[in-house]
């Protein structure tokens, strides 16, 4: 066996499939990103440019601070508060994960050190796992009861199954590194080197910077975000981009007209 042979823990990795893990690590993420913003682009326009709808989305009486309220209605999700206090709570509890989650993976980008550069853990030490995990089993629980049962689509459950993964396998990667004796042999620095990898446009061999017998979790891990992206512009979900103009046209009083 060469030296050059990589390896993923004391088994070297077959020229086929260390080309397969390549391609998912490295062009399939530009791929699946590019897709995301082609497909979520048309199906915003496809949207914008449905007929009106035949009754007025205005909401009675007006209220003395529009944009203070319609910023309310959209992140602090008012109406869903009102008529189910358990699923709001939820909620606010995947979109807090969700937005430190964001925060952990951008502190991996050169030039950003939201955790000290010298720290094995990413942003939480694995507490953001936590945070997006279980409000995702309750979503996915949830569709299996009625009401919400009868509205459900064949998509609703493929995206909340693909996300639910993608969380678990980004916390298996996390939970090892944070609350275990000696942590995945993987550490913040080594994510770091491979959004080097990726930002630098260079298409090097990710196996070059990520060492360890848990190289798979990554690419299974990458895999998984990357189906996401790919099936999220198709999903309901996609109409959660007009959240916040749609509050706009219920609340601010010039959009009444």
């Amino acid at each position: 066996m060469s030296a050059a042979t990589p390896l993923v823990g004391s088994a070297p990795i077959s020229g086929l499939l260390q080309g397969l893990y390549w391609f998912i690590l490295v062009p399939g993420v530009y791929l699946s990103i590019v897709a995301f913003i082609a497909f979520s682009a048309a199906r915003i326009v496809r949207i914008a440019r449905a007929a009106p709808l035949p009754y007025p989305l205005a909401i009675y009486p007006e209220p003395r601070h529009p944009i203070r309220q319609a910023l309310r209605d959209t992140f602090g999700m008012s109406q869903v508060y009102r008529r189910d206090r358990k699923f709001w709570a939820f909620l606010m509890m995947y979109h807090l994960g969700f937005l430190l989650l964001i925060v952990g993976h951008l502190d991996l980008f050169p030039n950003i050190s939201v955790v000290s550069e010298q720290s094995r853990h990413m942003v939480g030490a694995g507490l953001v796992g936590v945070l997006v995990t279980l409000p995702t089993f309750f979503f996915l629980g949830r569709r299996f009861r009625s009401p919400v049962r009868e509205l459900s689509t064949p998509g609703d459950y493929l995206l909340l199954l693909l996300l639910l993964f993608v969380f678990l396998f980004g916390d298996l990667i996390s939970w090892g590194n944070s609350w275990t004796a000696k942590g995945f042999v993987m550490t913040k620095q080594d994510f770091a080197e491979y959004f080097r990898i990726l930002g630098s446009f260079s298409f090097a061999d990710p196996r070059t910077v990520l060492p360890g017998s848990h190289y798979h979790f990554i690419v299974i891990h990458v895999l998984l975000a990357e189906l996401f992206l790919a099936v999220l512009p198709f999903t309901k979900i996609v109409h959660t981009f007009f959240a916040l103009p749609l509050n706009a046209i219920r609340r601010l009083p010039w959009t009444r007209k």
